[in-house]
């Protein structure tokens, strides 16, 4: 969910403006929105938003605030591709600017002059973003790797990394999400022989999982469908898209002619490769419905499964549960904990060390990542050199220049949720509202008064998640007959007598169950 800001002279850029997914806290939720209060009280400043690359945790939430932010939009052509996908589906196509910007290139927004510098990355044209300010520069990594053989775009250049740092930079914002790891991320180009070795060893079906935005991966996997006599079949909307515009954008344009679902599987078992979605357990995604016999692809026992992905933390549960529905199928399994199927698109201890020598950065802000990581990026940086770290949390509004670089005051930062077509606070009414309901369960009761105010027959009561199971029919007689006990004591003030009754079926339930439903209470007076 990653979003940036920059202030100069009074003026706003925005760099990145992306989503997070749910968790079980947000029952009902799939995407999480960043909440942009802060520069919404300042979009008579706000210039302008320039993306990075395509990944969804940096382009995903503009479908949903761009049009509403109404300032234009920068990015990459492939970038650009996706983006424009997005909004066409959300129907603001025509309704906000989008500026496409080859890598290398310069523009100038205001105070603030920018220029698109390659890097590599697990999806085309990933770029780190040189910003030029009256009171210095500020290089700004995005997500990268280094790769002197990438197998799709060019490579990070030495020289002009160099070259930039030649001309002093005040402050190297920089990805720290494998800051832990001691090796290299690895070239993409290294992959193929894995997946190659893997896939010419199976006797049957294989497929391979993977991020569908890793067309570079999705280059290797055509290649080695080419290369062991296999036909390639995709499944997954995201991998049609990234591969639609990955072709428009002039890459992937020797992709293998694709087999559709039917003719994969009237294929010979051990002639088919197939491409899907959902390697990190996603619940709609294809690999979900393949494990749980709801897709029109199949595995049986013997089929080989290839996980070319990184384990993203968080998504074990979810991951584990594919991987024992397809284990109860007698399919095999293979993670890059058994064969080098996959490379990060992050870096790593070396590489980190290297980009400090070509930026020689005054100030090192780790981003990306937890706090544990942006914390040992700051000492790793400290170690190899660079003369200044500052950690930053969410919020946190930074100086850089004039003077010494300091924190002076704190933003207004939260999150949004997507719950089908509405966006709301992540802790507003409607989800703790919900998550209330899902911890508790509900009850509604309903009473009929008489002109008189006396009861009209029992009380109706309705269950939804109240842990009473066999015991249902017997809870519900002594919830009615506390229900009515709390009406009849309760006087001709009917307000006070709802709440009566609210309180006396609760009772009841917490009693029953150790639990504090939600009780709705409707009075019905004849």
């Amino acid at each position: 969910m990653n979003v940036n800001l920059y202030g100069c002279d009074g003026k706003w850029v925005m760099v990145d403006c992306g989503i997070t997914f749910a968790d079980p806290n947000y029952p009902g939720v799939e995407v999480i929105l960043p909440d942009l209060a802060f520069i919404e009280e300042r979009l008579d400043d706000l210039l302008g938003i320039v993306l990075t690359h395509g990944h969804e945790d940096h382009i995903g939430a503009l479908p949903y605030l761009a049009e509403d932010l109404g300032v234009p939009l920068f990015a990459s052509p492939f970038t650009a591709g996706l983006i424009r996908g997005k909004l066409d589906e959300e129907g603001i196509a025509d309704r906000v600017k989008l500026n496409i910007v080859k890598p290398g290139k310069e523009f100038q927004l205001g105070p603030f002059g920018f220029r698109f510098v390659p890097v590599a990355h697990s999806i085309p044209e990933g770029n780190a973003l040189l910003i030029t300010t009256p009171y210095g520069k500020v290089f700004h990594t995005g997500d990268w790797k280094l790769d002197d053989e990438p197998v799709i775009g060019a490579p990070a250049s030495a020289d002009v990394m160099t070259a930039i740092g030649d001309e002093g930079v005040l402050a190297l914002v920089c990805d720290s999400t494998n800051v832990f790891n001691p090796q290299a991320s690895g070239s993409e180009s290294s992959v193929r022989k894995g997946l190659f070795d893997v896939v010419a060893a199976a006797k049957g079906r294989v497929l391979v999982t993977t991020f569908a935005s890793n067309a570079a991966r999705l280059k290797t996997l055509g290649d080695v469908a080419r290369d062991s006599g296999r036909a390639i079949c995709v499944a997954g909307r995201s991998l049609d898209r990234i591969l639609k515009v990955a072709q428009a954008t002039g890459y992937l344009t020797d992709f293998p002619e694709r087999v559709d679902w039917d003719a994969a599987m009237r294929m010979p078992r051990d002639k088919v490769l197939i491409v899907a979605t959902g390697g990190q357990g996603e619940e709609r995604a294809a690999l979900a419905r393949v494990a749980f016999g709801s897709h029109q692809i199949s595995l049986d026992a013997g089929d080989t499964v290839v996980f070319s992905s990184k384990q993203i933390p968080g998504n074990e549960v979810a991951i584990g549960r594919i991987q024992n529905a397809l284990a109860a199928k007698g399919v095999i399994m293979i993670t890059d904990r058994q064969a080098h199927v996959h490379v990060s698109g992050h870096p790593g201890r070396p590489e980190l060390a290297t980009m400090y020598g070509w930026i020689r950065p005054e100030l090192l802000m780790p981003v990306h990542g937890e706090m544990r990581h942006m914390m040992e990026h700051a000492r790793f940086g400290l170690q190899q050199g660079v003369p200044r770290a500052l950690v930053q949390s969410d919020g946190d509004i930074i100086r850089l220049a004039p003077g010494a670089p300091e924190k002076i005051g704190h933003a207004p930062v939260g999150r949004l949720v997507l719950d089908g077509d509405v966006i709301l606070p992540a802790d507003g009414t409607t989800i703790n509202e919900r998550r209330k309901l899902s911890l508790n369960g509900q009850i509604s009761v309903a009473v009929a008064l008489g002109k008189n105010g006396g009861l009209l027959g029992d009380p109706q009561i309705k269950l939804q998640g109240v842990p009473v199971e066999e015991d249902r029919d017997p809870f519900i007689d002594e919830a009615v007959d506390a229900a009515a006990k709390a009406v009849r004591d309760g006087g001709k003030d009917r307000e006070k007598t709802r709440e009566q009754v609210r309180l006396a079926v609760r009772r009841v339930a917490s009693r029953w169950t150790g639990k504090k439903p939600i009780v709705d209470v409707l009075m019905i007076e004849a």
